[in-house]
């Protein structure tokens, strides 16, 4: 293994060095970025148009069923008209019956269809928002709350699925109706047309004052529901820390804010809702009471027939259901534009690419890692974390990075995964820049174990085979065995296939890093990066676990984190950070001989860590 190091100072307009390689901290306002001003319709039907054809027959079966409802005054006239003349009603019921069957058939067919093509569109928007979701960058979520990404995930999409169903083709049938209707009711009397026409008119000025406010609405009470969300959130993710601290009270007062706050917003969308269907219904009934008033003149003076304004009566009685549902249609249009919104500007979010479907060629052998003068800094205002660090790890081995807190130990890890981009010089695997690999085998040949070493909500078995899920019963009995996880096994009600409860915890911190290590051996790696990998564990599973750590050595590269003196003396390199720089690297003898940090490491730190 070939080493070279340089401890070179930052450049004249870098940040000057820092203490700190954690991530940005949490910041609990941030969200995504709105995404650039486009046309919501367009987003819109963009998600519809692979489900059109069903759309459009839902669509035609709820019209026909409208022409139906609109025939229905005209056939009450006829049989109004039957009874004056005392002719026979056999024929004009039997119609109006088969009209009325007709018609609840066909309304009742057609919603069912669309609100089967409204899931198949939540389907399509969620698989893609979830492949986003899950393929974002490490510095996207770092910055981002969970919670009320969840919220876009369900209840964005909940509220798109009506708009992309019912609603456009529901209003578009309705709007069909009314003009219809009107159309009738010109043909029936001009003079009651005219009376009808300025409430509509009026109608129309109203729902346009009104429907943006609906929208504008309606993203606060989602954007609050969101924010309840991510409290939530954080609660359960330190859930244990919130009952050790007494601060549930505490917590209860924020989510309860949280939740007057969303009770707030959701009233607010919900009281222009309401007005938007008052403004659709009130001038109705208004052009209801006239239409009586002056066509009970008219009747009375001989200018029209008792028919014609039951008929008319009718049909602006029929037209009560499209204006409101028009008026319900446009609300809920608002509502879906603003889901539309919200979901976008996750859709906008910096992801990852995604594999492209083929196995990747990552190789074989041992990796070969070089750092080349690397300066890194999480954001752009944020101070630097690595200021020219210079380092190789080449071929099979251990390399044990080491360092005070803050030194930028899993920094290191965190550029070699790409997890970030480096911010100057370069990050090389088997001599090619990281940014150049193909990110699914760059990550392909590298087995990866966290500080934290989490697991995740699912069996055992789920765990260890999660980053080789073509691992054979075989493969992962070995592995059982290799990371001492027998015990475990044999503990487990149903072994490997027992759940092991949300993040792990019914679990020891121990054995959830053991199996973290087995995960990670069990994809066979070519690079293997173990942060603090023993750091859990007692001491004869940790003397048992470096032993694994020097076998696996043997076959490929290893880099390590380390805080113990037991795995720094056994590495074949030990490279040295300090205020992210590369201070030293050289053996254990050697660097405790040469180099001050080192030596009061070894003493205090390593040592104390070892007791």
């Amino acid at each position: 293994m070939s080493v070279t190091s340089t401890a070179e100072t930052a450049p004249a307009d870098e940040a000057p060095p820092t203490a700190s390689t954690a991530p940005p901290p949490d910041r609990p306002d941030a969200e995504p970025a709105e995404a650039p001003e486009r046309a919501p319709i367009s987003r819109l039907w963009s998600y519809a148009r692979h489900h059109l054809r069903l759309l459009l027959i839902g669509g035609a079966l709820s019209f026909l069923g409208g022409i139906a409802g609109l025939i229905q005054p005209l056939i009450a006239m006829e049989i109004i008209d039957a009874l004056a003349a005392d002719a026979s009603l056999r024929e004009p019921l039997i119609l109006l019956a088969a009209v009325v069957v007709l018609g609840g058939v066909l309304s009742a067919l057609g919603p069912y269809l669309m609100q089967i093509a409204g899931q198949n569109v939540v389907l399509s928007v969620r698989r893609n928002l979830i492949g986003t979701l899950v393929r974002l960058k490490v510095a996207e979520v770092d910055r981002l709350r969970p919670g009320d990404l969840v919220s876009r995930l369900t209840s964005d999409t909940n509220l798109l699925r009506t708009v992309a169903s019912t609603t456009v083709i529901g209003g578009v049938t309705d709007s069909f109706m009314l003009l219809g209707g009107i159309a009738l009711m010109a043909w029936l009397d001009l003079v009651l047309f005219g009376a009808t026409s300025a409430m509509v008119a009026l109608v129309a000025v109203t729902l346009a004052f009104i429907m943006p406010r609906i929208r504008r609405a309606t993203v606060d009470s989602q954007k609050a529901l969101g924010d309840m969300g991510s409290l939530l959130e954080r609660v359960f993710t330190a859930f244990r820390t919130v009952k050790a601290s007494g601060a549930e009270e505490y917590e209860l007062d924020r989510l309860g804010a949280a939740a007057a706050t969303a009770r707030d917003k959701g009233v607010r969308a919900s009281l222009w809702e309401g007005l938007a269907g008052v403004a659709a219904f009130m001038p109705v009934n208004i052009a209801f009471l006239m239409v009586l008033g002056i066509g009970g003149g008219r009747v009375a003076s001989g200018a029209m027939d008792v028919g014609t304004l039951i008929g008319f009566l009718l049909l602006l009685f029929y037209l009560m259901g499209p204006v409101g549902g028009l008026s319900a249609s446009l609300a809920q249009l608002q509502t879906g534009l603003a889901a539309v919104k919200r979901i976008e500007d996750v859709a906008g979010l910096d992801a990852e690419e995604p594999a492209n479907g083929t196995a990747p060629e990552i190789g074989e052998g041992p990796a070969r890692v070089a750092f080349r003068d690397v300066a890194f800094r999480y954001a752009e205002d944020l101070p630097y974390v690595h200021h020219g660090v210079t380092f190789e790890a080449d071929g099979k081995g251990l390399t044990a990075l080491v360092g005070p807190s803050g030194a930028g130990k899993t920094t290191v890890f965190s550029l070699i995964e790409r997890f970030y981009p480096a911010t100057g010089g370069s990050v090389s695997v088997d001599g090619r820049d990281v940014e150049s690999w193909p990110l699914a085998a760059l990550r392909g040949m590298i087995g990866y174990v966290e500080q934290d070493a989490p697991v995740l909500h699912g069996t055992l078995r789920e765990n260890l085979v999660m980053a080789a899920p073509e691992a054979t019963d075989a493969e992962v009995e070995g592995i059982v065995e290799l990371a001492r996880l027998r015990e475990l096994v044999d503990r487990l009600p149903e072994g490997l296939d027992s759940p092991i409860g949300y993040r792990g915890m019914t679990i020891s911190g121990g054995e959830r890093q053991r199996v973290a290590i087995a995960r990670a051996l069990l994809r066979r790696p070519r690079l293997l990066l173990l942060d603090e990998a023993t750091s859990q564990l007692d001491a004869a599973n940790e003397a048992a676990l470096k032993q694994v750590m020097l076998d696996a050595a043997e076959r490929t590269n290893v880099l390590v984190v380390a805080h113990r003196l037991s795995t720094v003396t056994s590495a074949d390199q030990i490279v040295v950070l300090d205020a992210g720089l590369v201070r030293a690297v050289g053996s254990h003898a050697e660097l405790v001989e040469t180099d001050e940090l080192y030596r009061d490491l070894a003493a205090s730190q390593l040592l104390t860590a070892e007791r």
